[in-house]
């Protein structure tokens, strides 16, 4: 009978591990995404000025 709540004590305490562990991972990958997709959308806004500001610098250009 003691042997059972060992195994009973030590199978919770490992399913709380990788309960605790998916969740760890769940936030890593979650701030991961949304760091890339920060960086993307600023790189994106930074293109976006730079193409704009192309035509203005291309008229200035001496022939």
């Amino acid at each position: 009978m003691s042997s059972s709540l060992l195994n009973t004590a030590l199978e919770n305490q490992l399913l709380t591990v990788l309960a605790l562990l998916s969740f760890v991972l769940l936030v890593v990958v979650t701030l991961g995404v949304g760091y890339l997709t920060a960086v993307e959308w600023r790189d994106r806004r930074r293109r976006g000025r730079e193409v704009s500001a192309m035509p203005a610098a291309r008229g200035k250009r001496k022939s």
